[in-house]
């Protein structure tokens, strides 16, 4: 059995096949100027439905032909009333018109349902779908942490700390305009950290299992005196240590849990040299990035368990 997901997020197309026990994903960013800080959701649609037939091509050169048993598809960010963006039609658009064409069913998904799902099952840790646990969604739009629980074929995420204003990944972005990078930023700050000789930091107010970044994005700005790697390690020094705070706080309400890191910002060196006491679970950089894998690993279950009905 073997299905085709689709992803198309608001900066990342994906497309990914698995069949239960492999996978393959094909990724690419959408081109955003230099200097910008995103692109408006009619250009990102614009840009994946561009993509897709692009990265399609180099997912079947890869993986060769395959028959396709179910097709699934990322709907929308989050999986509660209201949560849309644009963005994700065209993946849904391609899915359908594969579905129907096809004669195959579509299974939809969130965007953060498919994020956990990666982490899940690139890190090896496929039987957690079956157990509560933590989750980290660490990314440009979102900072939330995350009570998991089992439900059907996929997980119930339930926001319980993270951030009250901008999110890890905003942070990370206007710190790289700052500095001149390019967008988005977290690869870029990331290496260029690593030069840091400092260990300068503001200590972000942790209430509970939340906290703001808005202050701090001024405290870097104010730090920034033209040497780019200390700062981009100040920027990440603070926001990692409220991360790190929070995730404590919640272990001791939480205190059988395992944490899962998922998004973009999860890919971050320091921030898994940070949490290398915790019972934190990180998944390779790859499947941390907006990818289609989790969309084909949730498929793949719905389908698998639909047949044994």
């Amino acid at each position: 059995m073997t299905v085709l997901a689709f992803d198309t997020s608001n900066y990342t197309t994906s497309v990914a096949v698995f069949d239960g026990v492999e996978g393959h994903n094909c990724s690419r960013l959408l081109e955003v100027a230099r200097g910008t800080l995103g692109l408006r959701q009619s250009d990102a649609l614009f840009s994946h439905v561009k993509r897709l037939p692009e990265l399609t091509d180099r997912l079947f050169s890869d993986f060769g032909p395959c028959k396709f048993d179910a097709v699934g598809v990322s709907t929308c960010p989050r999986a509660v009333e209201g949560s849309y963006m644009p963005c994700f039609l065209a993946g849904e658009s391609q899915a359908r018109v594969l579905g129907a064409a096809l004669g195959i069913p579509i299974y939809g998904f969130s965007h953060q349902q498919g994020h956990i799902a990666a982490s899940l099952w690139s890190s090896n840790h496929m039987e957690l779908m079956d157990k509560p646990h933590l989750a980290w969604h660490l990314s440009g739009g979102t900072t939330e942490l995350l009570y998991v629980t089992p439900e059907g074929v996929s997980v119930h995420a339930e926001k319980i700390g993270g951030t009250t204003d901008i999110s890890a990944g905003q942070l990370i972005d206007r710190t790289g305009k700052l500095l001149g990078l390019s967008f988005p930023a977290g690869k870029e700050l990331d290496a260029l950290s690593r030069a840091a000789q400092k260990k300068d930091v503001f200590r972000v107010k942790v209430h509970d299992t939340e906290f703001s970044l808005s202050g701090v994005q001024n405290k870097v700005e104010a730090y920034h005196q033209g040497d780019a790697a200390e700062t981009a390690a100040y920027a990440l020094r603070c926001l990692i240590g409220a991360i790190v705070e929070a995730t404590k706080n919640a272990l001791k309400q939480y205190p059988d849990c395992q944490v899962v890191f998922a998004g973009g910002v999860a890919s971050n060196a320091l921030l898994r040299e940070k949490c290398a006491a915790l019972p934190a679970i990180f998944c390779p950089a790859q499947y941390s990035t907006d990818n289609a894998m989790g969309a084909a690993v949730l498929t793949w279950r719905a389908h698998h368990a639909a047949a044994d009905l």
